[in-house]
């Protein structure tokens, strides 16, 4: 599995949970560090703090404008 793969395969993940539960969305919206942190589901999501830091920098008011930024990292 190479790095890239792995890297989209959580990203999915991510934004499977903000759309699956409205508190996960609402703290990723917020604060996209801490809520990546948290996990979601007793589950962690596998990304290096490098990626999280670049995560926790997306300012976003939906989850579609979340999804467009973290496209564009």
């Amino acid at each position: 599995m190479t790095k890239n793969f792995h890297l989209q395969q959580e990203f999915s993940r991510l934004l499977t949970a903000a759309v699956i539960n409205g508190s996960f969305r609402k703290a990723l919206l917020n604060n996209p560090g801490a809520a990546i942190s948290s996990g979601f589901g007793g589950e962690a999501f596998d990304l290096s703090a490098d990626v999280v830091q670049r995560l926790s920098s997306i300012r976003a008011n939906s989850l579609a404008e979340f999804a467009t930024q973290l496209s564009e990292l």
